[in-house]
């Protein structure tokens, strides 16, 4: 649970293929650093890849009991994320709305991105998700799955 007492749902399901990483955003900012202001698109002017939003950097920390998985999530609210646990992996998604408001002038960059993205990553061992907690705090997504009992790590001595 949450330090603010907020529950963060965590369910049980199938995994979700992974996005394709925003490759284009990172391209066309480093043309727009490279070349300046003459390479900068025209107000309005559409992505030929529609809106891309770069998914979330995710540690997996392998204990002895359990497996914790953080997240980075900036923006993102504990409502618009989503969270699902299958036999070997973890799903996490997102959904960030736009703000919808008029602003006047033309925009001279325009890089803040709204949108969704599903983060997929393999589990180093098989968990036990009803006993999953999750907690948000300053756009740190951290999950603490408990391992099955199978999946423990067990020490073999050598005779």
């Amino acid at each position: 649970m949450a330090k603010s007492g907020k529950e963060i749902t965590v369910s049980k399901g199938a995994p979700e293929r992974m996005l394709r990483p925003a490759l284009f955003s990172d391209f066309d900012r480093m043309f727009d650093d490279f070349f300046g202001r003459r390479w900068m698109r025209p107000a309005g002017w559409e992505r030929p890849f529609g809106e891309m939003v770069s998914l979330p950097s995710v540690d997996v920390i392998d204990r002895d009991d359990e497996v914790v998985v953080r997240a980075e999530v900036p923006g993102y609210k504990k409502e618009d994320i989503e969270i699902s646990v299958s036999d070997s992996s973890l799903t996490i998604k997102g959904e960030m709305k736009a703000e919808e408001k008029e602003e006047k002038g033309d925009y001279y960059r325009c890089e803040i991105s709204h949108g969704a993205f599903t983060r997929t990553v393999a589990l180093p061992a098989e968990v036990d998700d009803s006993k999953a907690k999750a907690s948000m705090e300053d756009g740190m997504l951290e999950l603490t799955l408990p391992k099955r009992e199978k999946s423990k790590r067990h020490t073999i001595t050598i005779p």
